[in-house]
């Protein structure tokens, strides 16, 4: 089933809110809505106030032609990938970048400019490995175990669910590894997540064997094999593209609160 987008964003946004990261301070009223599943323009102002995320929501919208950035198709390109990220073109992801960033970055602007170049689309997989500042703290002894972290809990990775407790899912997941030279996706782990705030949650009748999208330490929602398949290929090209340029990527743009 097809969710509506507000609703769509929220399931995604509600995690880094929840710990204070980025967006309104009052994450209850996400959560509310997320479990009530209303939408309003209450959440719209809401969505609006995520500082990282909807500047690209209006990137894509506006650069496909689509009115509405809360629209379904823009959220989901967003956050899990679909076929709106590669008509978007280089010069549109470029002016973005340019507006945002080039200000705060200063002479640091040309290493997001090459993310950009190299194929990088506004995918939230691009804003956690090309322009957050935590890629370039993997070189740093005494911070890349934060950084790597931080770099995969931020991220929208995904997960086979194993197990069910109360509000919480056992998830099957392959967290980020760093050897030093190359960022990747290591072995297979098990991470308890929620999915749910005293039994109201936003994926309904959630189950052992579902493929389901995290952030944070949250369920988002249940993926399809398309899905599925379209978080994975634009993780994996902004990986690629990450390892083209950790040295010194992400070093100087400081993006305090942002998703």
């Amino acid at each position: 089933m097809v969710i509506d987008g507000a609703q769509l964003f929220v399931r995604y946004a509600y995690p880094p809110n929840s710990r204070g990261s980025c967006g309104p301070p009052d994450s209850d009223a996400l959560l509310h809505y997320g479990q009530s599943g209303v939408t309003d323009p209450g959440l719209r102002e809401l969505a609006k106030g995520f500082a990282g995320a909807w500047p690209y929501l209006e990137l894509i919208a506006a650069a496909t032609g689509i009115r509405d950035p809360l629209d379904h198709r823009v959220v989901e390109a967003y956050w899990v990938g679909n076929a709106l990220l590669d008509t978007i073109g280089v010069t549109n992801v470029g002016n973005s970048m340019e507006e945002r960033f080039r200000a705060r970055t200063g002479r640091q602007f040309p290493h997001l400019v090459e993310g950009v170049l190299a194929g990088g689309v506004p995918h939230h997989s691009f804003h956690v490995f090309e322009v957050y500042p935590w890629l370039g703290l993997l070189r740093d002894d005494r911070r890349y175990a934060t950084a790597l972290n931080v770099l995969d809990k931020c991220r929208i990775r995904w997960g086979d669910v194993l197990a069910i407790t109360g509000d919480e899912a056992v998830v099957r997941s392959r967290p980020l590894s760093w050897d030093g030279r190359v960022l990747s996706l290591g072995e297979a782990q098990l991470e308890t997540a929620k999915y749910a705030v005293a039994g109201s949650g936003f994926v309904a009748g959630l189950a052992v064997g579902d493929v389901v999208s995290l952030h944070w330490d949250w369920v988002c929602d249940r993926l399809t094999p398309g899905q599925l398949h379209q978080l994975q290929l634009f993780t994996s090209r902004h990986l690629r593209i990450a390892n083209s340029g950790v040295e010194h990527r992400g070093t100087a743009i400081a993006l305090e609160r942002y998703i």
